[in-house]
């Protein structure tokens, strides 16, 4: 089994990189879909979410309000720190039985949005970055999603610089460029990934 770890800046496109690589036969453990689900009604993770931050982040369905939480920690790195402590290790235990249960030979792809945040490139075989420039992001996140130009701002400034994400990076993934031209990198890269997956699979043998 081939660990790996994907991530990228608010915007870069790794979604659609995480999209074409499960087309190819890659396993996704999606943490952003996992911390959902471990704050879902009902969950011991969201009684605990709401004992830390009361009763207001719920909406009147009983589900948690993310834009209410969201901007309640976004702009406080004690209160994020706390949100944190909840959710990821809710998220680690979730992913790590996925993975358990994927072939030996598998090719995981952990997509981690906060990989180079929170210093979690020594958990994967490799890293993958997928990588656009600060102007790249903007306009997908205000023509695409919608965004206010200074919500967008604040959302990329509130994550790791491209050049740290960069420095963590066994392999590059340029979005900057159209999306035939992404198909044909991605196609390389898991060509590689599956390689790497057998040698791994071998060397264990």
């Amino acid at each position: 089994m081939l660990k790996v770890g994907l991530t990228g800046g608010i915007g870069a496109g790794k979604s659609e990189v995480s999209r074409l690589l499960v087309e190819h036969g890659a396993v996704l453990i999606d943490a952003d879909r996992i911390a959902r689900e471990v704050v879902a009604p009902g969950t011991p993770g969201l009684a605990a979410v709401v004992r830390a931050f009361g009763e207001d982040v719920l909406a009147e369905d009983g589900t948690l309000d993310r834009p209410k939480l969201g901007s309640i920690v976004f702009s406080d790195p004690d209160r994020l720190a706390v949100l944190n402590s909840i959710v990821h290790p809710l998220v680690g235990a979730r992913s790590r039985e996925l993975e358990s249960a994927a072939a030996e030979d598998a090719v995981v792809v952990h997509d981690v949005p906060l990989l180079a945040e929170n210093a979690l490139a020594p958990l994967y075989d490799l890293v993958v970055v997928v990588d656009a420039s600060p102007e790249t992001q903007l306009d997908r996140l205000v023509r695409l999603r919608g965004m206010t130009e200074q919500d967008a701002r604040a959302r990329m400034a509130a994550q790791a610089t491209r050049e740290k994400r960069l420095e963590i990076a066994d392999v590059v993934i340029d979005n900057d460029v159209p999306l035939e031209d992404l198909r044909r990198r991605v196609q390389e890269v898991w060509g590689d990934l599956v390689r790497r997956a057998g040698a791994s699979r071998t060397s264990q043998e």
